[in-house]
């Protein structure tokens, strides 16, 4: 065999790294304000109550909820006089690269009987 000089590929040490660890992608992509109103949305929540967890007014959380809903990534549930908000399989699966949504937080998730909000 003739003499041959072998050595290893460049940067096929970070091939399979994660860019983003700190889940700041997500942010990027949807804006910081809807990427935290998803990952709260993980368990149910109504729109008071994450105003008051993000410190937002109830006027954007509301609009930012409109625009989660509308693009599939929460689902939003009436009971009684409130409406739930959670995070649906699509929006936990954009959560779950960032390590963002919590183990366990999906479970328990029922708020009464539920039924689509059109």
């Amino acid at each position: 065999m003739p003499p041959a000089v072998v050595y290893p590929s460049r940067a096929v040490g970070t091939l399979w790294e994660r860019r983003d660890a700190s889940g700041e992608g997500l942010a990027r992509l949807l804006g910081r304000s809807r990427a935290r109103l998803l990952a709260f949305t993980t368990s149910p929540a109504t729109t008071t109550q994450l105003a008051t967890r993000t410190g937002l007014s109830l006027g954007a959380v509301s609009q930012h909820l409109a625009v989660l809903r509308d693009a599939g990534l929460v689902t939003s549930h009436r009971y009684r006089r409130e409406v739930h908000y959670a995070t649906s399989e699509l929006g936990v699966a954009l959560l779950e690269p960032s390590g963002r949504v919590p183990s366990g937080s999906r479970s328990g998730r029922s708020a009464g009987p539920s039924r689509p909000v059109r």
